[in-house]
C-alpha cells in the first residue's frame, strides 16, 4: 500500500489532472484550460435547412431495463443532464434544443467521439496514399518502435481500429489500488506532456490480434501513425480534409500533449458545436459523398459500418447497436460515443443523423438503444 501511494504522489500526470479538472475529471469544458490546436474552417459555411418540427417525439414513451418508462421530453430535456439535442432528418433539422446557458454556437468536448474522427481521418489517408493498407504494421510509420518490444512489429493499423492492439493498457478513470497503475497511465496519457514518450514504453500483455479491450492509447498511436504517413499536424489535416470542405461553421479545437511535442489528443480531445459533428453523420449517411464530392471512399464507410458480433459491435471505432439481451433490429444503425453520453447516431434506412452533447453520465436511459427505438418508430 505504501508502494502504491508513493506511486500517486509521485505521479505529476495525477495531480496535474486533480489541479486541472477536479477530482470528478474532465468535464465538456475543459478544452479551455488546455493546450490546443486549432482545427480550422473554410470562407463558406454549410447549414442545414430547417425541415418540419417532429414535435411528437416529446410524447413517445420508451421501455429500457432498470428504468421507469417516461416521454422522451421528460427523459432527455433535464438541465442537468442533457446540453443539446439535434436530430436531422433527410438532411433537414426536425428537432433542437438547448439546455441551460448551452447553444447552438458553443464548443463541447466530445471525448471518445473523436475515436470516430480519425477512424475517419485514417480512411481518408488511405484514399491518399499516405497508408498503404491498413494492415501493414505500426512499425512502417513509428520505425523506432522496432528497437523496443518485438510484438510492435506483430500490431497493425487494423488492430488499433478495432481496439485488439494486445498492449497493457486500460482505460481507468476511478481509484481503485488494484488497477493503480492503470489509472496512473490514463493521467499520463490525458494530462502528461510527451505521448510519444509514453507509447514508447508501453509493453504488451497479449499478442496483437488476439483479444478486444477498449483503451484509447490504441486512437492515440492511430493519430501519430496518420501524421507520420502524411507528414502533417493533425489539426491541419482535419481542416484540410474535412472542415473545410464540409462548409463547418465554426473552427474546432483539440488538446494536444504540450507546444513542445504537438501530439494531438485523437483519443478523445478534439471539441465542437453540435451542428458541426452532425456533419459528420450527414458525411457518413451519404457514403462519403459531400455534395459530389467524395471525401472519403464508399468503400471505408462500407467497412466500418459492416456488423461485427465478434468484437461486441465495435468496428472502426465505430458502434453498431448490439448490447447484451437487445436484438439488433434489420433496420438499425450506428454510432460514434463518448462519455457524458455525447452521441453521433447515424441511420441510413430512415435517413436519419442524431446529435446528443451531455454533461454527465447520470442518465438512466441507455441512449444508443433509446435512440435505435426512436428510429424504428419514426414518423415521415
Amino acid at each position: 500500500m505504501l508502494a502504491g501511494l508513493a506511486m500517486v504522489m509521485s505521479s505529476c500526470a495525477i495531480v496535474r489532472g486533480l489541479k486541472t479538472d477536479g477530482k470528478n475529471g474532465p468535464n465538456i469544458f475543459s478544452f479551455e484550460q488546455r493546450e490546443h490546436d486549432t482545427i480550422a474552417c473554410g470562407g463558406q459555411t454549410f447549414q442545414f435547412p430547417v425541415g418540419k418540427r417532429a414535435d411528437w417525439i416529446d410524447t413517445l414513451r420508451f421501455i429500457q431495463p432498470h428504468c421507469k418508462s417516461k416521454p422522451f421530453g421528460e427523459e432527455m430535456e433535464s438541465a442537468s443532464t442533457t446540453q443539446g439535442w439535434l436530430i436531422i432528418h433527410n438532411d433537414s433539422i426536425v428537432y433542437e434544443k438547448y439546455f441551460g446557458d448551452f447553444s447552438a454556437d458553443r464548443m463541447a468536448t466530445i471525448f471518445s467521439v473523436s475515436k470516430s474522427i480519425t477512424s475517419l481521418m485514417c480512411g481518408i489517408a488511405v484514399d491518399d496514399g499516405y497508408i498503404r493498407s491498413i494492415d501493414d504494421p505500426v512499425t512502417d510509420y513509428l520505425p523506432e518502435l522496432k528497437k523496443k518490444d518485438p510484438m510492435w512489429q506483430k500490431l497493425t493499423i487494423r488492430h488499433l481500429l478495432d481496439m485488439k492492439s494486445g498492449l497493457d493498457f486500460d482505460d481507468v478513470y476511478e481509484f481503485n489500488w488494484k488497477e493503480l497503475k492503470y489509472l496512473n497511465a490514463m493521467a499520463k496519457l490525458n494530462y502528461g506532456h510527451d505521448i510519444m514518450k509514453q507509447i514508447e514504453g508501453l509493453k504488451f500483455r497479449c499478442e496483437p490480434g488476439t483479444q478486444r479491450r477498449y483503451e484509447s492509447m490504441t486512437a492515440a498511436i492511430l493519430g501519430v501513425v496518420i501524421e507520420r504517413a502524411s507528414g502533417k499536424r493533425y489539426a491541419d489535416y482535419l481542416s484540410e480534409k474535412v472542415w473545410r470542405p464540409l462548409g463547418m461553421e465554426h473552427p474546432a479545437l483539440i488538446n494536444i500533449d504540450s507546444r513542445e511535442h504537438d501530439v494531438a489528443h485523437t483519443f478523445g480531445g478534439i471539441a465542437t458545436t453540435i451542428k458541426d459533428l452532425a456533419k459528420i453523420g450527414r458525411l457518413y449517411l451519404h457514403n462519403g459523398m459531400w455534395d459530389g464530392k467524395c471525401i472519403v471512399s464508399e468503400d471505408w464507410i462500407r467497412q466500418t459500418i459492416d456488423f461485427d458480433s465478434t468484437n461486441i459491435g465495435y468496428h472502426f471505432n465505430w458502434y453498431n447497436v448490439n448490447y447484451e439481451g437487445y436484438i439488433r433490429p434489420e433496420h438499425s444503425g450506428y454510432y460514434a460515443l463518448g462519455i457524458c453520453n455525447q452521441i453521433l447516431y447515424v441511420n441510413p434506412d430512415k435517413n436519419l443523423v442524431m446529435v446528443r452533447i451531455g454533461k454527465h453520465n447520470n442518465c438512466c436511459a441507455n441512449i444508443p438503444v433509446l435512440l435505435e427505438q426512436l428510429a424504428i418508430m419514426w414518423q415521415e
